[in-house]
């Protein structure tokens, strides 16, 4: 196997590996020239997020600046998109679903290291240069959720449909779905039901 199909895996793998340092370096140049465009150059900015995501099904709206380790790794579906700094470290895939909001300063972060030091420290090749081992975990965000400011999804978690997570929960398990959810560590407090329908709820009348 390559470097890079083991890091898609899930496996121990190389990060400096030559075609993985490329990949990300492609696509860090792509996001640095999309956090330089302005809100009313949306041509341009299609563009780029089309070479950065070329496997969304749709182009999220992603508000300048935005952060990615690949890009092709992270599937967007319809109606999807993120506030400011948004940051992706999508080693394994990331799916995010229909319709999912994200709040400014959301991280979702794949990677993973082993726990033991000399596992996880750097090691020498034969010619003198430095390397480590790392492996990832997948991270899915079905449709309609909501993730406010400050979420940080932790590898190997999924959130489940029509799921709110409050602003600064650390996710690092599984959300069921309709759940209202808060917290570090993330738990579920409540499920989300019909009495949380907004239809009907008193407006301020103005003159």
């Amino acid at each position: 196997m390559t470097e890079k199909e083991k890091m898609i895996a899930g496996q121990l793998y190389d990060p400096s590996d030559g075609e993985l340092t490329s990949l990300r370096v492609k696509a860090r140049k792509l996001a640095r020239r999309y956090n330089l465009t302005d809100e009313d150059e949306r041509e341009k900015q299609d563009e780029i997020l089309r070479e950065l995501l070329p496997n969304s099904e749709e182009i999220p709206g992603l508000q300048a600046p935005v952060y990615f380790d690949y890009g092709w790794n992270t599937y967007f579906g319809k109606y999807s998109g993120a506030n400011f700094n948004f940051t992706c470290l999508d080693v394994c895939p990331v799916h995010i679903g229909d319709h999912v909001l994200i709040g400014p300063n959301v991280t979702i972060a794949t990677p993973m290291h082993p726990l033991l030091p000399e596992e996880r420290n750097c090691r020498q090749r034969e010619d003198g240069s430095l390397y480590n081992l790392e492996y990832a975990k997948p991270v899915t965000i079905e449709n309609d959720c909501w993730l406010a400011a400050n979420v940080i999804v932790c590898g190997g978690v999924t959130i489940g449909e029509g799921s709110m997570i409050g602003a600064g929960s650390v996710v690092t398990r599984d959300i069921l779905p309709h759940s209202l959810a808060v917290g570090n560590p993330c738990r579920v407090i409540r499920e989300i039901t019909e009495r949380d329908r907004m239809e009907g709820f008193p407006q301020i009348d103005k003159d």
